[in-house]
């Protein structure tokens, strides 16, 4: 099984719990980057995210250095963003052949998660989408314990 860490990160906190699972699972990892970052104090950014997703806008992203097609594992992390994967998020799944592949999703948030899951499920189509974890934060600090995270993790490796 060949396995990529897929994920976008605002914030931070998507970006730290890759790095946990990447260094569990010593895959191969890719950041998702837009072409041009979000800026502006964090209201602004939440107003903009916020239409974005109601527009379902794709923003353009970097290429990337791996190749998703290389790979039939995909662990695939997200802020949640109005109770849906991040919209940089929606423009890597809406333009990858998922047939064939496993996912594991997993998402950061600090309030709901809405129906985050249900949608990459939906956005992945083709691909046998496991049971998402969810990741909660308050503010910068993770309420959900590294040992829930590990337990998630141990199951990718046993499969």
């Amino acid at each position: 099984m060949k396995i990529l860490l897929l994920y976008y990160s605002y914030g931070g906190n998507t970006h730290r719990a890759a790095r946990h699972i990447q260094k569990i699972l010593g895959c191969d990892v890719q950041e998702i980057l837009t072409v041009t970052p979000y800026s502006g104090d964090y209201n602004s950014v939440v107003s903009q995210g916020k239409r974005e997703v109601e527009e379902g806008y794709e923003p353009p992203v970097r290429p990337f250095d791996k190749d998703l097609d290389h790979y039939d594992t995909v662990i695939l992390g997200t802020p949640v963003w109005w109770y849906a994967f991040a919209p940089a998020v929606k423009t890597v799944l809406s333009a990858a052949d998922w047939n064939g592949k496993t996912v594991y999703p997993f998402a950061t948030n600090g309030g709901w998660i809405g129906h985050t899951f249900r949608d990459m499920k939906t956005a992945c189509a083709g691909a046998d989408v496991k049971q998402g974890l969810n990741i909660h934060f308050d503010g910068d600090q993770m309420q959900t314990s590294i040992a829930e995270i590990d337990r998630w993790t141990a199951e990718i490796k046993e499969e």
